[in-house]
């Protein structure tokens, strides 16, 4: 249900505490009492564990409070901070910190939120604290931690796309704009917020048509790379594809499934007149996923072709991801990919790892874990996309990088050297590095994700196939908030594998 992909380049994965026992133990004779309706009283089972990507080993996990859809995101010194969840666990802040022992565990804190917090969206912000938007009869936002009174700031913008029998505004799409304050969008519409004065400061049109895209009608949105980092003028763009009709969820409790959106809509949220361009995917696709690849392409994955997100609500799984290629002129930007074999539904997640691939898992409509004589079983199995550029036939366009190392350090608005082997012919025009967040994905939603397009400066030919790229990093913590990145080198489409850094 819940998946973020941690430095060491370990996944912490999590899902709900009530759901009953689980097939995994708590080590050592752990166990947590629970007192919420439904649960079981003495659970010594896992609800979440650390998958080892390397090793493809994973270890169980102890949550201690309910963790159905929370959210989450990395504070600048890699920590995974998670808020929410349903009764025992709706004011709880949770942290995860990275370790390279078996021995890190979850860690909670009581009343670390000041509102219950039930499908609400993180972001990271520029000064390193994360903002808490929304969730279910929530109109509001908070931060944490909690530097001032622990006070929650209203967002009327909330209350008003919050469709009656239906909300459709839930874990809202949330992005930091360049200019430093929030695109917020939910339902089928967007605010542009000042949260420090906790004024909104542009108010965007409503996608053409009307539909909602918000969960229950859950669609998927990305912050598309930013690109041309020192131009004054530096343009920032969202994407917004798929979702269900209005109406849907109230139908498919009656058990009609109407057929999900086909459309996407793209912004440039930066314009002083901004205009959604309305765009038509292969499939139309509920709950799906849209992850930012190395190259800058995105990736749908997962979801549904009919019905909406909730218990037993969606049919006809979309079985083949779609690859936008957001460069090309406007027809011909999606390609139908290979297809899986496992239905990925309700309560699927995805996430990019450092080699490139997609790790994709989950899968459970249903309000318990049923495994049999249901239309799509819950799915425990985890499997990896696998983006064409990993094709062996486009090893010798691949760069690796010598230097720097994995988690070295790095500043802003510095020029920085990165050397690379690439054994073929090299395209010097042709050859970009990336920085991506890794994100917190849960219910379609990849909350913090972020690609930055550092371009190159300068290719210089060593020897060898050896290669020096002069890069400038971000100049601001508004275009990247502290932390760690994953840097990637890109050559005609082609990444090498990320390595970490960490900007400050």
């Amino acid at each position: 249900m819940h998946m973020q992909l941690l430095r060491n380049d370990r996944v912490v994965i999590f899902d709900r505490t009530d759901f009953g026992k689980s097939n995994l133990s708590l080590p050592n004779g752990k166990c947590r009492n629970d007192l919420t309706e439904g649960a079981l009283k003495v659970d010594c089972s896992a609800h979440s564990v650390e998958y080892d990507v390397s090793s493809n080993k994973f270890r169980a996990l102890m949550v201690q409070t309910n963790v159905w859809c929370s959210s989450g995101a990395i504070t600048p010194d890699g920590k995974l901070v998670q808020t929410g969840g349903f009764n025992d666990g709706e004011r709880r802040v949770r942290v995860f910190s990275p370790c390279s022992s078996r021995d890190c565990d979850w860690q909670e804190i009581p009343n670390g939120l000041a509102a219950r917090r039930w499908y609400a969206t993180n972001h990271i912000l520029p000064d390193g604290r994360l903002i808490i938007v929304g969730g279910r009869r929530q109109f509001n936002y908070e931060f944490s931690p909690k530097n001032i009174a622990a006070n929650t700031f209203n967002l009327p913008f909330l209350l008003e796309t919050n469709d009656k029998g239906e909300e459709n505004n839930l874990y809202p799409f949330v992005f930091l704009n360049v200019d430093g304050n929030l695109f917020i969008f939910a339902n089928n519409r967007a605010i542009l917020l000042d949260y420090v004065k906790n004024k909104v400061v542009k108010t965007y049109p409503t996608i053409p048509g009307g539909d909602p895209r918000s969960y229950p009608s859950t669609g998927s949105a990305v912050l598309l790379p930013l690109k041309n980092l020192k131009m004054a003028d530096l343009q920032a763009e969202v994407l917004v594809c798929g979702g269900a009709p209005k109406g849907s969820f109230a139908q498919a409790l009656r058990g009609n499934f109407i057929r999900a959106l086909k459309t996407c809509a793209r912004i440039t949220i930066t314009d002083p007149n901004p205009k959604w361009v309305m765009e038509t995917m292969p499939l139309a696709r509920v709950m799906g996923d849209m992850i930012l690849l190395p190259n800058g392409k995105v990736l749908l994955i997962n979801g549904a072709g009919s019905g909406s997100a909730g218990w037993e609500l969606g049919q006809n799984p979309v079985l083949s991801p779609v690859l936008y290629r957001p460069d090309k002129k406007i027809g011909s930007r999606f390609k139908t990919q290979n297809p899986t074999t496992i239905p990925r539904m309700y309560h699927s997640s995805a996430t990019l790892l450092r080699d490139g691939r997609v790790l994709v898992g989950g899968s459970n409509p249903h309000a318990f874990y049923n495994f049999t004589s249901v239309l799509f079983p819950t799915e425990l199995s985890l499997e990896a996309f696998s983006p064409a550029y990993l094709d062996s036939k486009f090893n010798d366009l691949r760069p690796k990088i010598i230097t720097p190392k994995s988690m070295s350090g790095i500043r802003y608005n510095k020029r920085t050297n990165i050397q690379v082997v690439i054994t073929g012919k090299v395209a010097e025009n042709l050859v970009s590095a990336t920085m991506l967040a890794p994100a917190f994905n849960t219910h379609s939603f990849s909350m913090n994700q972020r690609l930055l397009v550092l371009g190159n400066d300068k290719v210089t030919t060593c020897g060898n196939s050896a290669y020096n790229i002069e890069v400038t990093t971000p100049s601001t913590h508004n275009l990247a908030p502290p932390g760690f990145y994953l840097l990637f080198v890109v050559h005609q489409n082609i990444p090498s594998q990320g390595i970490w850094v960490k900007l400050r």
